[in-house]
């Protein structure tokens, strides 16, 4: 049935060959001018978990608290002494510019230029207090003494003063819309924005701006993402080259790299017209798109190519390619889309986009180059030169690979394999979950943006490792003794846990106040019970200090950490999550969390809980498909469990490399598995076919190998040639990927001619 439907198809487009190419013609002609309409996309929302329970929290308290989508800017005096007019009126700037920048919400600009910055200290008649930078402020030796002053009585050292008084900081909550438009906010302009208008401006050889925020790393990824032009144009250059010294034809070698091309332009048309941009994760996506095709039009050019040799014309041979290649390579190409669709299960925007993504470039490639090469190839007259030895010469050199699918060679591989495997799960088992790096994981550790981050980390004691704890309690909550005792002992608690710098909350500034109403005894640096002394230390505490709202009945709890590295995030979550459960009442409730390590220990738990179901996913579709091709249950776990090692040492590498899964390398697996599928469906489909026949099975994987078996090889060293120029890459996070990506590829083909061959001498015994 599936022969007869199969070769009806070949009929029909062969029969109106001309008018099948027009309309891919009209088709290419209309996607390529969505393609140029694409346009860059690093939304902030698209990078978290937003329906995970932390998030949740977040976004019903970020308009009060602000979130995690922040920008710090550090201007430097390379002198070490901020104390110098110059630096003053470049401090003052870059606060005035930052104000200005649409998209930066202006109440949240915080300096010591901001009149909320301001100091208190106890006097003989109490307090006394105002702006560190006074309305009276005069830019000289005097004025600055009067700042000096006042700084220390404020206590902002370390915060919005280096340590060593060699910086100070300016920083800004952002809007997710631009005030201007009413649009979203378009991250990368913002972040060119800062570059030239803060860093462009006021940088000198004496003065020194250090810009950190996601924005900013959104910016300098995109920026990282430009090279990416390169290196597709080289991995073209390179397929080329290949492509030609397999095939020993221009022609044979321009029309599939054409094709491919093709499956790009539509690829990147198709995401305009869905909606989507080019995000820095999905820019890769036509990398491997083009990789696909090139490896799916090589299996085609092998199959005319072999039966022009044969005798055949080259339509005849284009027609029976089609035919013989149809299925196979459809069922490989829908393995890989299904594979590519069940990144869908990850609920992070940014996965998903490049699960759709990759889904339509894969979905394309069965019309441009298992439909369309082959109908334009037919339009050709391949010649090649007659080679009475070719069979003997094929048969001789891959005769010693046949001895795998010789049972006792295949003991030997499956023993060889299964040790392979043991030594391979045990390193998966120590896979980390998150970054394991400090600074921006996406970025190079020598990159600007992380030198940036490793300044401010160095010279302040607050950076963008923040998490948030919101303690939401009930009205006037504040001014009660019982609830803000309960807020301190919950500081305490959790700021003793390893990776905890620094903390903050209205109990701990409440003491602090108390103290100064009495002259400032350490003895009194404590909550009083009495409500009306409680009131009057809270209520020198403005919302705007971000420790309380309004009707005071939330008050976050600021935990400043050492990083951002895993093993801080989970050390840290796992004691609020303990303390919490010991702390939490009907009226308070400790809750995670906002602030920039908030959205990041969400992630990673969105990430560990996806990792099972997303590998279930690729792994079911795949050995459905397999299945319903191959109608054999044998045939489908010999495809499968190759890739199913693979997959373990990949995890393995990563654990080595000190790679943690992130959301730039949990899709990695995902897309191995959906492309290394495609190897052994093609050797097995062949093999299939001989084995029904009654064929041996080492005759049936050597005849297999003879067919296909060069361009199995040759496709998996094009897909790994292809992905490994990203070792060069200014992406941390695409060289990471490359790393991978050049892996399984590389490990898949060879568990295709090592490791299948040897299943199916175990799993057909009678045909020995």
């Amino acid at each position: 049935m599936l022969e007869k439907l199969v070769n009806g198809f070949e009929s029909f487009l062969f029969r109106h060959r001309g008018w099948v190419i027009s309309i891919f013609v009209l088709l290419t002609a209309f996607l390529g001018y969505q393609a140029s309409q694409l346009k860059m996309d690093a939304a902030f929302v698209k990078n978290i978990p937003l329906n995970h329970s932390y998030m949740q929290t977040y976004l019903k308290h970020q308009k009060d608290f602000g979130g995690a989508n922040s920008i710090m800017v550090a201007v430097e005096d390379t002198s070490g002494n901020i104390f110098n007019p110059v630096f003053f009126d470049a401090l003052k700037n870059v606060h005035d510019q930052l104000f200005f920048i649409p998209g930066i919400e202006r109440s949240q600009v915080k300096s010591l230029f901001s009149p909320s910055t301001r100091f208190t200290e106890v006097v003989e008649d109490g307090f006394a207090g105002g702006p560190v930078i006074p309305a009276d402020y005069v830019n000289d030796d005097m004025g600055l003494a009067v700042v000096r002053d006042n700084i220390e009585k404020a206590g902002i050292v370390g915060r919005l003063i280096a340590e060593d008084y060699s910086a100070a900081m300016v920083s800004a909550q952002l809007m997710d819309f631009d005030p201007q438009t009413g649009e979203p906010l378009d991250t990368i302009a913002l972040a060119a924005k800062l570059e030239n208008e803060l860093r462009g401006k006021y940088e000198t050889d004496t003065l020194k701006v250090h810009i950190i925020g996601f924005a900013k790393m959104a910016g300098d990824v995109a920026d990282g993402a430009k090279g990416v032009l390169l290196f597709f144009l080289i991995a073209i250059a390179i397929t080329a080259v290949m492509v030609f010294l397999f095939s020993r034809s221009l022609v044979l070698t321009l029309l599939p790299l054409s094709c491919s091309l093709i499956a790009v332009v539509w690829q990147l048309g198709l995401l305009t017209v869905v909606g989507f941009g080019l995000d820095p994760m999905s820019i890769l996506v036509p990398f491997l798109v083009f990789a696909i095709g090139v490896s799916h039009g090589v299996q085609i050019i092998n199959a005319v190519r072999q039966r022009v040799l044969d005798g055949q014309q080259t339509k005849a041979a284009a027609a029976s390619a089609f035919r013989s290649l149809l299925v196979p390579g459809g069922v490989a190409l829908l393995s890989d889309t299904v594979g590519f669709i069940t990144l869908l299960a990850i609920d992070i925007g940014i996965i998903r986009e490049l699960a759709i993504s990759a889904s339509l470039g894969v979905a394309v490639i069965i019309f441009t180059n298992l439909i369309l090469l082959p109908i334009v190839i037919s339009f050709f007259d391949i010649k090649t030169k007659e080679d009475n030895g070719r069979a003997e010469r094929s048969k001789a050199f891959w005769q010693p690979f046949s001895r795998f699918a010789d049972i006792r060679v295949a003991a030997v591989v499956l023993l060889v394999t299964a040790g392979v495997y043991a030594l391979g799960l045990k390193g998966a088992s120590e896979m980390k979950i998150g970054d394991l790096q400090g600074g921006a994981p996406a970025l190079h550790a020598d990159s600007r943006y992380n030198q940036d981050t490793f300044f401010i980390t160095d010279h302040f004691s607050i950076t963008t490792d923040v998490m948030t704890i919101i303690t939401e309690a009930y009205p006037e909550a504040c001014t009660y003794h019982d609830a803000l005792e309960r807020i301190g002992e919950f500081e305490w608690q959790v700021g003793n846990t390893p990776g905890v710098e620094s903390t903050a909350s209205l109990a701990s500034i409440a003491r602090k106040v108390n103290a100064g109403f009495n002259e400032g005894n350490p003895k009194w640096e404590v909550l009083p019970r009495n409500t009306s002394s409680l009131v009057q230390a809270v209520g020198q505490i403005p919302t705007t200090s971000g420790l309380l709202n309004g009707d005071c009945s939330v008050m976050p709890v600021y935990l400043f950490l050492k990083d951002h590295k895993a093993e801080t995030i989970e050390a840290v979550v796992a004691k609020v999550k303990a303390v919490s459960a010991e702390l939490n009442t009907d009226k308070i409730q400790f809750k995670l969390a906002s602030g920039p390590v908030g959205v990041m220990a969400a992630t990673n738990e969105a990430v560990a809980e996806a990792q099972t179901p997303m590998m279930l996913y690729v792994y079911g579709a795949v050995f459905v498909l397999c299945l319903a091709s191959f109608r054999s249950l044998r045939a489908t776990i010999a495809v499968i469990l190759p890739l199913y090692v693979v997959s373990t040492l990949a995890q393995a590498l990563m654990t080595k490399l000190e790679i943690g899964l992130a959301v730039s390398t949990l899709p990695v697996i995902a897309l191995g598995v959906g492309i290394g599928v495609d190897y052994g469906i093609y050797i097995l489909s062949t093999m299939a076919v001989k084995l029904r026949d009654g064929m041996a099975v080492q005759q049936a994987y050597l005849e297999a190998l003879q067919e296909r078996g060069s361009a199995v090889i040759f496709t998996g060293l094009t897909l790994a040639i292809g992905v490994s120029t990203w070792f060069f890459s200014a992406l941390k996070f695409q060289m990471d990927m490359g790393i991978l990506l050049t892996f399984m590829f590389l490990v898949n083909m060879l568990g295709a001619i090592i490791i299948l061959p040897a299943l199916t001498a175990v799993f057909w015994p009678n045909r020995r």
